[in-house]
Formats: C-alpha cells, sequence, structure tokens
C-alpha cells in the first residue's frame, strides 16, 4: 500500500492533513462498522473485510510510511485547520464509503439476478421432466425442485441485503446533503 491508495480508500485527496485523515476515518468507520451489519452475515463479512481495509489505510497514514513528517523536530507540517476543512473531509469519508456500499448493493444485485435464474430453470426443468416418482426422471425433478427452492431463498436474501443498502447509502445522501448545505452557508 502507498500513501495515494491509502487516501482513496478514505476518500481523500493528496493534500490531506492529519486532522482530514483522522475525520473521514471516523466518518467512513461510522459507516462501515461490522456491528451494524449485525443482522446480515454475508454484509457483515463484506463490511468487516473493508473495515479492515480502512484500518489498514488509516494505520498506513497515522503511524506508518505514509505519515507526513516535518521538517523540523516538534513542528506542524500541516495547514490551518478550518472548519469547511473539517466539511470537506467528512464529506470525502461520505463519499468513500457510498462507493463501497453501492459495490455491496451491485454484488447482491448479481446473487438476486443468479437467485431468479435458478428459480426459473429449476421450475421450468420440473415441469418438464414430470412429477415420476422413481428412475432418472423422478431424480431430475427432484433436483430441479431443489435448485428452484434455493434460487427463490438466495433471491429474497439478496433482496433483503439490497433494501438494507439502499437505506445505508439514503441515510448517506441525507448526511451529504446536510452537511453540503453547511458548508455553502459557511461560505
Amino acid at each position: 500500500m502507498n500513501r495515494t491508495e491509502a487516501l482513496r480508500i478514505l476518500g481523500l485527496g493528496d493534500d490531506a492533513t492529519a486532522e482530514d485523515i483522522k475525520a473521514a476515518y471516523k466518518e467512513t468507520a461510522q459507516i462501515l462498522h461490522p456491528d451494524r451489519f449485525a443482522g446480515n452475515k454475508k454484509l457483515q463479512d463484506r463490511a468487516t473485510e473493508q473495515f479492515k481495509n480502512l484500518q489498514e489505510a488509516y494505520e498506513y497514514l497515522t503511524k506508518g510510511r505514509g505519515a507526513r513528517r516535518s521538517s523540523k523536530p516538534g513542528s506542524a507540517a500541516r495547514t490551518p485547520r478550518t472548519a469547511a476543512n473539517n466539511l470537506e473531509a467528512r464529506l470525502a469519508g461520505i463519499a468513500a464509503a457510498r462507493m463501497q456500499l453501492v459495490k455491496q448493493r451491485d454484488a447482491a444485485y448479481d446473487e438476486r439476478r443468479n437467485g431468479i435464474g435458478m428459480a426459473v430453470i429449476g421450475m421450468l426443468v420440473a415441469l418438464f421432466a414430470g412429477r415420476r416418482p422413481v428412475g432418472v426422471l423422478g431424480l431430475v425433478t427432484a433436483i430441479a425442485t431443489t435448485a428452484a427452492v434455493w434460487g427463490i431463498v438466495q433471491t429474497v436474501s439478496a433482496q433483503r441485503t439490497i433494501a438494507t443498502l439502499d437505506e445505508h447509502i439514503e441515510s448517506l445522501n441525507k448526511e451529504e446533503r446536510r452537511l453540503s448545505q453547511e458548508l455553502e452557508d459557511e461560505e
């Protein structure tokens, strides 16, 4: 990992200060924390992975080689902190979190599409194979029915995941609008 990659994970530019990094980390950590997805194991696993990446980037930027060093011992090599800088850092964190959630939602859309396909194909095969209780066609019917049920379960699960992610994305959008308004009012 390099400084640019770590800053990208936090949704920040190359000119980010230590305060920008800290603010973006806190904002994104609250949004992506795995505990927020405790009701959905798949989302929680994804959030855990993304949270680890976030922590790694933060550690790299604050304690690793990516941390900015001052030219003189004891001097601060940073720009003055303003409320506008803080708001911009928070907006960058929101943008990074939204990007991660949109990726998760896209994956859930793929799962839903696969589930629908499996359910439809399973039902069609079961319908055409007939309802013979014995023999090869009976086995094909049983497998097709199982695939159809699995597809339905996958579709419903993916839809619930999509709904949850949509709620989180909408809350980020609201927070972004609120912060943007604060930034406009400040200017």
